[in-house]
C-alpha cells in the first residue's frame, strides 16, 4: 500500500506544484528547499491528505519529518494509517 500512497502524493505534486512536463522530482527531494511548494503550498497537500485519507493532520504533525518530501509523507501516512499500509 505505500506504494499506491508514494503514487498518489508524486501525482498530487507534479499536477499541482510542478508546471514543467519534463520537470523531475526525487522522491527524498526536500519540497520546501527546492521551492515545489511554499507555506501555502503546505496547506494544499494537508488539505489533500486529509481528503483523500480520511485522517486529521494536528498542528504538531505539520514538521519537515512529515511532510517535506515525497517520501516522508508515505512514511506518514503509512504511520497514521497503519492498517491500510499493510
Amino acid at each position: 500500500m505505500t506504494e499506491r500512497f508514494t503514487a498518489a502524493v508524486r501525482e498530487f505534486i507534479s499536477e499541482n506544484f510542478l508546471f514543467r512536463a519534463d520537470a523531475e522530482l526525487d522522491n527524498d527531494q526536500s519540497l520546501l528547499e527546492s521551492g515545489v511548494i511554499d507555506s501555502t503550498g503546505v496547506l494544499e497537500v494537508i488539505a489533500f491528505l486529509e481528503q483523500t485519507y480520511g485522517i486529521s493532520v494536528a498542528d504538531e504533525e505539520i514538521i519537515p519529518e512529515n511532510l517535506d518530501s515525497i517520501n516522508n509523507m508515505t512514511r506518514y501516512l503509512a504511520a497514521k494509517l497503519p492498517a491500510a499500509s499493510a
